[in-house]
């Protein structure tokens, strides 16, 4: 016994200490000036105004004329000391408060549950990922980043209290009403993530409220409905669920919200709710944990309070009593604060007046309640109130940089929580053939969509299990997305028993990656994963997700959370594989790369200014710094007629000289750092044909830089029309593909095969310039083309999609796209009037390429943005992409170097280089490392390695006729574009 006692003084005696080392959280940094003007206000109100300055009443700003009436009322009459906002809409509140609070003879509090977001409450707002995506972070410094950026929200709209965070340890994953609301189940993971918040929101000078004390975390019902039971012991209770708050009182909590719980351990009153437990507010909160901070009662009118009876409070035992009134009188008399969402306000205030003139009440406590809150009112600047400004309200509740930490919030949390054959990041695309299954009841259009960015994916769909899987039997990987709402925390988040048997079919004969973009919980639906060989939780489906998910998917982003709660033995808590980025390109907001989205709109306006003016009736077009696409943007349509299909992200282009650096020049650097050739190889030693040629002691080095007297092209085509009608002649022509008559040059026209052998004889034996000089040549290309093919014995297009497309990903960039691609992607690029005499759509425009059977070592290439921006990453990455080295950086370095700068020859080998006086392919403001092409269709693209820059213009400007005059060249359309690009970068 005397052990005992000795044990129990010791705890008090560490209580007090414990206590006396918690400061008041409500004083102000002008401590003096807030002691004089709390004490001015107090003394300035009756007993009855004092009362109210404790009651915060629920209003909606989506409420009509009679309600607000009714509120009107409440501050008038009733002079209450705050308001805690719920539904409406922001512009709606903020005019709302300015006249509720010009109404109010004392400013008053105005609260809100904002828990992610002014949007968990109002429409046209923001939402931050819920608390349990941001417990599957590891880096805190980014909590405390969300809960500053939500408070500048609430500081915005005149919200002083924000009901956050939440520091429920949800350790039972039934729990109806916290779930998604909590960090997770650990308790220190839980702890610092609210600090972290806490210290955010409130260095924006939003107070904060850790909530629901003493902890609602392991409940199965929901104290909106009825009084649910925490069965813990007092030590469970005190190490677990207290834990959060003895670490957030130390370090400044504002406030404390007390849920309605029946926790016999702590209170020994039967079904006796927590918010009006003296032991639990006053002796555990207020005097063991020392918390000076302003302490509200949850919602009064929550059932688990509201529908309690007990006898009465009031001096009156004799019968029970109704709750109405006596509720407000136990929960202050517990020693809470605020009530908040009194059920009745009035008789409220008149229960607590009765008890304070019957001396139930004493002048100290009251003061000591009421001061608090006007210490509160002084902290958040209302003794110096100023109404919220409606100017620019959306603007600066849905701010740019709101996306940008929101994006970056889900590239830390998605979790790899299951990945046992190493599938993730996806590898070796030329091997993959995916399909992609959608489960759920929420849209997965951005996730199908931006999976279709990195590879070619088809979604599968059926109305019958077996269908379905007869389908996939042509995949060997399985993309499941499991979609739910990602309207509120709230929705269902479960497998239907449907959704599970065709999972575990589609898993039993598949490799199966599946993607849950909802609460981890979710998993528990699993009873096996044996077959499942990969599992992501991404636990939102908002667009960002879905998009960032895919990202990780594809390794264009690392993989980094882990699990903030454990669901079922295969997926324990603190679980997550990391993997590294493959270097592949994201997708991102400008400014997380250092550029200034604002400033990029000049680039619509010259694209649009390009399309309105005839120059070209389409153009795709992107931008992407360090490795993140972020600017990807389509203009105009395939044709002038304004009928015509509008330009989409994955449409393919004629891409015309791009080809050379996408296609034939990549091959040849694999041979260069292969050894088989080197820059100074002269063609007789690579093609033994030219010996006797002119042309024999060509490098590799001079021709490709345009430095070898070729002349620029050579109009094989011309020969090959009739002299008299200059339609193509029936000698090396027919509408039909018969016999020699092969070559399919457009619809319904067939080039006699054998004319291809007199296209390398021709530039054989053609004279070269007069002068050595700069001449920019597409025959170099030609040649490569026959050495590269002859090398190999393959076709160039062969080649190109073995060594380089397939596993890139680059799966819109074809060689005759006609064979395979619909024309409703493939803008045309000519009304062709002088050779082939009809619209030139999926067939090469360059006649010398068609006339190769549409496969030219300098033309014949279609692509779209998006893939072109790939190759040019990798180059811009030294040849690594993907997790594939393609290229040896020294091969890139070799190959885009300027060798004849001194002869005044700007070219690389290979690729086009920045001028070298004032005019030139580029606009003057890039570095002289950077590189690029253009092609005669209108395309362009651009990569500087100084400002890890790439940039992709494609278009169709030689439609309807290539005759004209070039004007996206003459007005320097392109390259105004890419001086705006310069322009918008933040330096």
């Amino acid at each position: 016994m005397r052990k005992l006692f000795l044990l129990l003084t010791l705890s008090l005696i560490s209580s007090a200490f414990y206590a006396q080392e918690i400061t008041n959280p409500l004083l102000a940094n002008n401590v003096e000036g807030q002691k004089k003007w709390v004490d001015s206000v107090y003394n300035s109100l009756s007993l009855k105004e004092k009362i109210a300055q404790l009651y915060m009443v629920q209003v909606f700003s989506s409420q009509n004329e009679d309600e607000k009436a009714k509120v009107l009322n409440q501050i008038k009459n009733n002079k209450i000391g705050g308001i805690i906002y719920s539904k409406g809409g922001p512009y709606r509140q903020a005019k709302l408060n300015n006249e509720l609070q010009a109404a109010s003879q004392t400013p008053m509090l105005i609260g809100m549950d904002a828990e992610w977001g002014l949007n968990m409450r109002l429409d046209s707002t923001y939402a931050f990922p819920w608390n349990m995506t941001l417990g599957a972070i590891k880096d805190n410094a980014l909590i405390e980043r969300t809960g500053k950026q939500l408070g500048e929200h609430c500081k915005r709209l005149g919200v002083h209290f924000n009901f956050a965070p939440v520091v429920d340890i949800n350790t039972n994953p039934n729990n109806p009403i916290i779930g998604n609301r909590s960090f997770g189940e650990d308790r220190d993971n839980v702890t610092k993530k609210a600090a972290a918040f806490m210290k955010g929101m409130q260095s924006a000078g939003v107070l904060a409220n850790a909530k629901h004390f003493p902890g609602h975390g392991d409940t199965e019902n929901d104290s909106h409905e009825t009084l649910p039971t925490v069965a813990f012991s007092s030590k469970r209770i005190d190490s677990v669920e207290l834990y959060p708050y003895k670490a957030l009182i130390k370090e400044g909590l504002s406030s404390v919200m007390v849920a309605h719980l029946n926790i016999p351990s702590l209170e020994p009153k039967q079904d006796y709710p927590s918010s009006i437990s003296k032991n639990i507010v006053t002796t555990i909160l207020k005097e063991r944990l020392g918390f000076k901070g302003l302490i509200f009662t949850d919602a009064l009118t929550m059932k688990g309070a509201a529908d309690f009876v007990f006898e009465g409070v009031d001096g009156n035992t004799d019968d029970s009593i109704n709750t109405i009134g006596n509720i407000d009188l136990a929960a202050f008399l517990a020693g809470n604060d605020v009530m908040l969402m009194s059920v009745d306000v009035a008789f409220g205030i008149s229960k607590l007046e009765y008890a304070y003139n019957n001396g139930i009440i004493t002048e100290e406590r009251l003061a000591h309640s009421v001061k608090k809150v006007l210490q509160a009112k002084y902290k958040v600047g209302l003794n110096n109130y100023k109404p919220i400004s409606l100017l620019n309200l959306s603007e600066d509740l849905n701010r740019l940089n709101d996306d940008m930490l929101y994006e970056e919030l889900m590239e830390q949390s998605i979790t790899i929580a299951r990945d046992t054959s190493n599938i993730l990041p996806l590898r070796h695309l030329e091997t993959k053939k995916i399909a992609y299954v959608k489960l759920g009841d929420d849209d997965g259009s951005t996730f199908l969509n931006t999976l279709k960015k990195y590879t070619q994916i088809h979604e599968v769909k059926a109305d019958v299990l077996s269908d379905l899987i007869v389908k996939l039997q042509n995949y060997n990987t399985v993309i499941v997305g499991f979609h739910k709402s990602n309207e509120s925390p709230w929705k269902p988040y479960q497998f239907s028993d449907q959704e599970l048997t065709w999972l575990y079919e589609i898993a039993r004969t598949n490799t199966v990656i599946l993607d849950v973009f909802a609460k981890p919980y979710a998993l528990l639906d699993l009873q096996t994963v044996a077959n499942i060989e990969s599992v992501v939780v991404s636990y939102q489906n908002s667009d960002i997700a879905q998009e960032t998910s895919a990202e990780i998917i594809f390794g264009a982003l690392p993989a980094k959370g882990t699990l903030p709660v454990s669901a079922g033995p295969n997926f324990r808590l603190g679980k997550g594989v990391q993997t590294n980025s493959l270097k592949r390109l994201g997708y991102s907001i400008p400014e997380r790369v250092g550029i200034n989205s604002d400033k990029l709109k000049k680039i619509d306006s010259i694209a649009n200014h390009a399309v309105n003016a005839g120059m070209t009736p389409g153009i795709q077009l992107i931008v992407a710094r360090k490795g993140s696409i972020i600017y990807n943007k389509n203009f105009g349509h395939h044709t002038y007629d304004k009928d015509a299909e509008v330009v989409k992200g994955d449409d393919i282009y004629d891409v015309a000289s791009l080809t050379k650096i996408v296609a034939t020049l990549p091959l040849l650097m694999e041979l260069e750092e292969q050894g088989i050739v080197s820059l100074d190889t002269k063609l007789s030693t690579i093609l033994p044909y030219y010996k006797k040629s002119n042309k024999k002691n060509i490098t590799l080095k001079k021709m490709l830089s345009h430095y070898a007297q070729l002349k620029p092209w050579i109009p094989f085509y011309y020969e090959t029309l009739d002299s008299v009608t200059k339609q193509p002649s029936p000698k090396y022509y027919s509408k039909t593909p018969t016999g020699k008559f092969n070559i399919k040059i457009a619809n319904n026209l067939y080039m006699r095969e054998d004319y291809q052998d007199s296209i390398p004889k021709i530039i054989k034996e053609t004279d070269l310039l007069s002068t050595l000089r700069y001449r920019y040549s597409d025959l170099p290309y030609y040649i490569l083309k026959q050495y590269i093919e002859g090398h190999y014995n393959k076709p160039l297009d062969e080649l190109a999609q073995d060594h380089f497309y397939k596993s890139l990903g680059a799966n819109n960039t074809h060689y005759n796209p006609y064979k395979t691609i619909s024309n409703s992607r493939i803008p045309p690029t000519e009304e062709d009037d002088y050779y082939r005499f009809q619209k030139v759509q999926g067939y090469v425009n360059d006649m010398g390429a068609a006339m190769q059977n549409g496969v030219g070592g300098h033309a014949g290439v279609f692509s779209n943005a998006n893939d072109i921006a790939k190759i040019m990453q990798m180059y811009l990455q030294k040849g690594y992409y993907g997790g594939v080295r393609y290229l040896k950086p020294e091969t890139l370095d070799k190959f885009n170097t300027c060798y004849y700068c001194d002869k005044k020859v700007r070219r690389g080998i290979g690729f086009d280089k920045p001028q070298l006086a004032d005019s030139g392919p580029t606009c003057g403001c890039v570095s002289m490392t950077s590189f690029g092409h253009s092609g005669f269709t209108g395309t362009y693209t651009w990569a500087d390695p100084d400002e890890e820059l790439v940039y992709v213009f494609m278009a169709n400007r030689t439609y309807p006729t290539s005759k004209g005059k070039n004007m996206l060249l003459r007005e320097d359309i392109r390259t105004n574009i890419q001086e705006a690009i310069y322009e918008a970068i933040i330096r």
